[in-house]
């Protein structure tokens, strides 16, 4: 089954995280969604980052591994790591998705 997991880091480093899922050939493809602006509770009060959104597509039996190599390479005390299970695909995309990871 495909999943898409998405994961918030600030902009600097989501080349750089990116580039090391990929390396890691735990995913097909990420996408980053520049210019995100986030809203939080932080130790007790709210606080904000100015983030990028990485939208990782890869196969469920790799989830874990992604989530390792997240949270190895992530700068975030509690790096948010969601999962989120595609019900419909493009069966040609789906194909080509589980052939490179």
């Amino acid at each position: 089954m495909a999943i898409v997991v998405l994961v918030t880091i600030p902009e600097d480093k989501a080349k750089s995280l990116a580039e090391l899922l990929l390396k890691a050939k735990v995913c097909a493809c990420v996408n980053i969604i520049p210019a995100v602006r986030s809203y939080f509770w932080w130790e007790g009060k709210i606080d904000q980052a100015n983030e990028a959104i990485l939208m990782i597509k890869t196969r469920d039996e790799l989830f874990l591994k992604v989530k390792k190599v997240v949270k190895d390479n992530h700068p975030y005390t509690v790096p948010e790591i969601i999962a989120v299970k595609i019900s419909k695909i493009n069966s040609e995309y789906l194909g080509w998705l589980e052939s490179v990871c």
